[in-house]
């Protein structure tokens, strides 16, 4: 695997690659990103892996200074999953001054779930992206459902920007317990770690509930969320919503998913299920 830190670098690289799959990440890998780099080796010639944390989409309090930096061992793990090349710049190379021109997603789509409790965060992933995938110019780029609305976010920017790449999003990896694998979760205490699966048992029974017909879905939300209460998270929603844009269902043949975000202890987790 080749490693990169500057544009002229993994441009050269990129020149001579065929058809192109890339995989942005913020490092402090798990086999959720592994997973994504799979999915890509069966898409393109080559795979190219970024790693970059991105200033722009960290909001006042969050954990930008103390998010993991694990290079060493991401890089043994994306070399191992068959990937050609990593880009991995520092802020002076992404950001040589300061980024004065920003994408602005659709209010519609980001002022709701995620974009309510995380205000301006959206704006930071679509710039960055949008400036990755410019250095990058993949034919194929991968996504995770883990993060459902940025995939909505990132999927609509490509579209109506007509970018010359597909998107494709990649199905969430999960212990065996059901907890989604998470970089943020390293932070939990042993004793939190056994109790964070309480969250994707909540989304299942939510998910079941609304394919054997039920749909009060208020119903199923708040009586979700006070059980989250009652075991000692802070949850800030649990929502089922139209898969397409994220916002409330209409009709009962709507195609739905069910998100949810919540603290426990001091970390931040979230999931979802499609229904």
């Amino acid at each position: 695997m080749q490693i990169h830190h500057t544009i002229e670098s993994l441009r050269s690289a990129r020149a001579q690659a065929g058809r192109v799959a890339f995989v942005p990440t913020m490092g402090n890998l798990h086999e959720g990103h592994i997973a994504l780099m799979r999915q890509a080796r069966a898409h393109a010639d080559c795979v190219i892996a970024s790693i970059f944390v991105n200033r722009l989409q960290f909001g006042a309090g969050e954990d930008f200074d103390h998010y993991p930096r694990t290079f060493a061992a991401d890089c043994e793990k994306l070399e191992a999953a068959g990937v050609a090349h990593l880009f991995a710049p520092d802020e002076q190379v992404m950001y040589p001054q300061p980024q004065r021109y920003h994408v602005e997603p659709a209010p519609a789509q980001v002022s709701i779930l995620e974009g309510e409790f995380r205000p301006g965060h959206f704006r930071g992933v679509a710039t960055v992206v949008m400036k990755l995938l410019n250095i990058v110019q993949p034919d194929v780029a991968l996504f995770g459902k883990k993060d459902y609305q940025q995939l909505m976010v990132l999927s609509n920017m490509v579209r109506e920007m007509a970018m010359p790449v597909e998107v494709l999003p990649g199905d969430t990896v999960r212990a065996d317990d059901g907890l989604a694998l998470s970089s943020r979760n390293g932070y939990l205490s042993a004793e939190e770690r056994r109790r964070a699966p309480l969250l994707h048992r909540l989304l299942c029974r939510i998910r079941d509930a609304v394919r054997s017909g039920d749909h009060d879905l208020l119903k199923l939300e708040t009586e979700a969320m006070a059980e989250l209460e009652a075991a000692g998270w802070q949850p800030d929603y649990i929502a089922v919503r139209r898969r397409a844009d994220l916002q409330p269902p209409v009709h009962l043949d709507d195609a739905l998913v069910v998100l949810a975000a919540a603290r426990l202890g001091k970390t931040r987790l979230i999931d979802n299920l499609e229904i």
